[in-house]
């Protein structure tokens, strides 16, 4: 079997001939032997790198979940390495000055929660804003792709990832997912990717005689990759999914878990492809650190049975019925399982087998109409073939969040099936707009009245769609988080906007959103939230005046340093410690 790297250095490097390349990868990135495709690519007299990105914990690994991120100069290569996590998700236009192609060799783990994919998917947004090429050098996924299993993420469930709305387990190679994401975005990027030699859907990791990298800190071994998809959905609750021990996302428990009596529950269940044995363990960090936990330890007997997302159910669900008092559920697990209705329903005690059956008609629609259409590995599933270029086309901007009489102009661009750049005649556009909130012409897109409807571009035989929301602007809440190393102030709001300032003053902090009304936990007249335990933040204060809403931050120190996180429909400000 021979990893994607291998393959686009004995085959495909005429992709970046005479083009200068960016890398993202990170410590997962080497050859079959073990060679890091960094060093490879900056040795090689083909290969004009210029600059290095890194995802969540850094190029080498060695950052915790989490855990900020800052980009500086890499010392081996002398080459600048930016981050992709932290303050800066998405590349910005500067960080791309001096790349034509983007390269992106990561090995992912199989999860929707995985942030490597995501990294990917931001990167693909920078490069359809700035026209650069992506070439995804592919690697297996360790947990197969026959399999996909759990809800397809609900818009009101989104954090980090973004657009890019995927279930818990999807069944594909980091190549695959930027070809669906090309399409079904309407993205318009020129995406190649250096399949993997050998690989086949039904071939889990430890099937292949590659070497297995630790993917992060807490994902030593390939047991943990296997079962991370289903036993992460332990995480935002009261339980403990093993993290500060040796055995992470296989042991899995709570202090007032009494061990024997799970180990039994869970053999009840006859969950396949799995066995339990109970284990009493102590963590080094994190939840419940140094305290004993009872929980069991999850066996993998056979792996092509087990469905993952049964087993994170099922556990969940039989440690909650052993004291319910004690089992809590934070907010967050919304954006854990990607769905808005199913907290409620473990929190009520709802069978899991019913909770399964609830999102099963949405998936299985989405994995014939969408997923099936862009896998590139066989075995394909029933009536699905194998994925074949047909060219991208891609709509400017890739968000129309607007509030009535506001209007943006719309740009086409996008490749065809052999990666030549289209040369667009405006004059043979068909524009189309439904929803009845605004009309198109020459190329502007008016917003009239609010809703939702979907802007559709003809070129020839391509078509390209990008969903509208013409909408007031509410700001919903504003909530925060003391870190360790810096606070966190959310304002939740009902769209994207690029329009808010921030000015800075002595002592304080003043977003100012246009246009923006308040709405839900705030208090119309405006009001005043304390901070308590941050040692740079110590109260917010906001108000509507005129047609602005205005926040106030309080500060601690004169002057502070701050980000500010790209998320979909909420402003961050990450204030520094």
């Amino acid at each position: 079997m021979i990893p994607g790297i291998e393959v686009f250095l004995n085959e495909h490097l005429s992709w970046v001939e005479e083009k200068r390349v960016g890398l993202i990868t990170n410590h997962t990135g080497v050859t079959s032997d073990l060679k890091s495709s960094i060093h490879l690519l900056y040795a090689h007299p083909e290969v004009y790198l210029t600059a290095l990105y890194g995802p969540e914990h850094g190029i080498r690994g060695d950052r915790e979940a989490g855990e900020y991120v800052e980009s500086y100069v890499d010392e081996k290569t002398g080459l600048p390495v930016y981050s992709l996590y932290g303050p800066t998700w998405k590349p910005k236009e500067e960080m791309l000055e001096d790349v034509d192609v983007l390269l992106f060799d990561i090995q992912d783990i199989g999860s929707n929660v995985y942030t490597y994919i995501y990294t990917l998917g931001f990167v693909m947004e920078a490069a359809a804003e700035y026209d650069k090429q992506i070439i995804v050098l592919d690697r297996p996924n360790p947990i197969g792709g026959m399999k996909v299993e759990g809800p397809l993420r609900s818009k009101d469930a989104v954090s980090f990832m973004g657009r890019f709305l995927l279930p818990v387990r999807h069944g594909m190679t980091v190549g695959e997912l930027a070809l669906m994401w090309n399409q079904e975005y309407s993205l318009g990027i020129d995406v190649k990717v250096a399949k993997v030699k050998g690989w086949r859907r039904n071939v889990y990791f430890s099937n292949t005689e590659l070497p297995w990298v630790l993917t992060s800190p807490n994902i030593p071994t390939e047991e943990t990759a296997y079962l991370y998809t289903g036993t992460e959905l332990l995480d935002d609750t009261s339980l403990s999914t093993g993290l500060g021990t040796t055995k992470p996302f296989e042991l899995v428990g709570a202090p007032w878990i009494e061990s024997e009596a799970l180990a039994e529950e869970m053999k009840k269940r006859n969950l396949v492809g799995v066995k339990f044995r109970p284990a009493y363990f102590t963590s080094r960090f994190g939840k419940y650190k140094g305290k004993l936990i009872g929980g069991v330890q999850v066996h993998i007997s056979n792996i092509s049975e087990v469905d993952l997302v049964s087993l994170g159910l099922n556990l969940l669900d039989a440690m909650r019925d052993q004291n319910p008092e004690k089992f809590k559920m934070n907010e967050s697990y919304v954006n854990l399982i990607g769905n808005t209705k199913v907290p409620t329903k473990i929190m009520n005690d709802h069978p899991v087998s019913e909770i399964i059956n609830s999102w099963q008609v949405d998936l299985d629609k989405w994995v014939k109409n969408v997923r099936n259409k862009y896998l590139i590995y066989p075995p394909y599933p029933d009536k699905a073939k194998p994925y074949k270029p047909s060219g991208a086309l891609g709509i400017m901007p890739l968000d129309v969040e607007m509030i009535s009489g506001q209007n943006v102009a719309l740009a086409l661009r996008g490749y065809d099936k052999n990666g030549r750049k289209l040369e667009i005649d405006t004059s043979l556009i068909t524009w189309t707009t439904s929803g009845n909130i605004g009309y198109i012409e020459n190329e502007i897109f008016h917003a009239e009245k609010e809703g939702e409807g979907q802007i559709t571009a003809k070129y020839g035989s391509y078509t390209a769609n990008r969903e509208i929301l013409v909408s007031a602007r509410y700001v919903n809440n504003i909530r925060y988080g003391i870190h360790s190393n810096y606070t966190r102030v959310v304002l939740d709001i009902n769209m994207r906007m690029n329009d808010f300032k921030i000015v800075e003053g002595k002592n304080t902090l003043t977003i100012q959103i246009p246009y923006a009304k308040i709405c839900g936990e705030l208090l119309q007249e405006g009001g005043t939230i304390e901070i308590s335990n941050s040692p740079v933040l110590s109260s917010i204060e906001y108000l509507k005046k005129d047609t602005m809403f205005i926040a106030d931050f309080h500060l601690q120190e004169r002057k502070v340093f701050y980000e500010t996180p790209d998320f979909a429909s909420r402003i961050v400000v990450d204030i520094m410690h």
